[in-house]
């Protein structure tokens, strides 16, 4: 089991739509997959006891280990010789302007070198992801390491936190929505604004002036709200699990009609 907590308070729209959430490991496995780029903090070998961190590309190999191409001549090469304990800080694209409200999550782990039987798969995945990488893959002073997770701890935003455990994230795959998410949101926001807001009435009994769809996966979506007293997030459910952007239009269509077929929770 996830040793995740939630800090969020249960509210009454929480009564009306459950809304189901997708586990920790599966958000942080589908974040680490969407990105490519992290912060890897090693222990200094010059400065005895301070952490240094670096902009550290990455790909995923399998298993979901972050995998590094990395320079003998670099700082964090020769910290990670001396001491393999490290961190990889990983976040979204969101982060830029609401950073405490975005996601984010730091794996640990003890750093290797990728054993030869193994170097095939991680240079072939490394390249997938990292296509420039090609014109200097193969300098002698280059090598392939990766981080096994010992621990992870996961950031959804505000109030939403927790640790990982290590197997269940090993176990887990990213979300079938991730590559397409963004373009939900953007069509959702831009061209269904108001059916949004009469899907917050339906499902949440909230009655919003403004209505926008900030995250969407397979059980679900986050809709960040305004009414008259605050700005407030909910979780919407879906009816069923949707497995790619075409079911999840079906299924957005179909909340919109029963929206607007039966009006807000109890209205007669």
């Amino acid at each position: 089991m996830t040793k995740q907590r939630q800090h969020a308070s249960t509210t009454q729209t929480e009564e009306l739509n459950p809304a189901p959430e997708t586990s920790y490991a599966e958000r942080a496995r589908t974040m680490l997959s969407l990105n490519q780029v992290g912060v890897i903090s090693t222990h200094s070998k010059k400065c005895q006891g301070f952490p240094f961190g670096s902009t550290m590309p990455y790909a995923l190999d399998d298993a979901g280990r972050p995998l590094f191409l990395i320079s003998a001549m670099a700082m964090h090469t020769h910290n990670l010789k001396a001491d393999p304990h490290a961190s990889l800080f990983v976040t979204t694209p969101e982060a830029q302007s609401d950073p405490l409200g975005a996601a984010r999550m730091t794996l640990m782990g003890n750093a290797e070198l990728v054993p030869k039987d193994d170097l095939a798969a991680a240079r072939a995945a490394y390249l997938a992801r990292h296509e420039n990488a090609s014109y200097y893959v193969d300098f002698a002073d280059f090598s392939f390491w990766r981080l096994p997770p010992v621990d992870l701890y996961f950031v959804g935003g505000f109030g939403v936190m927790g640790w990982v455990e290590t197997s269940e994230f090993e176990q887990a795959i990213p979300d079938p929505l991730a590559e397409a998410a963004l373009g939900i949101l953007q069509h959702m926001n831009r061209d269904h604004s108001p059916a949004l807001i009469e899907i917050a009435l339906h499902e949440k009994g909230v009655a919003a002036s403004e209505a926008k769809m900030t995250a969407v996966d397979r059980l679900g979506f986050h809709l960040r709200l305004k009414t008259p007293e605050r700005v407030h997030s909910v979780r919407i459910g879906f009816p069923h699990e949707v497995r790619c952007s075409d079911e999840c239009r079906a299924v957005l269509v179909a909340m919109v009609e029963r929206a607007r077929s039966e009006g807000a929770p109890g209205a007669s």
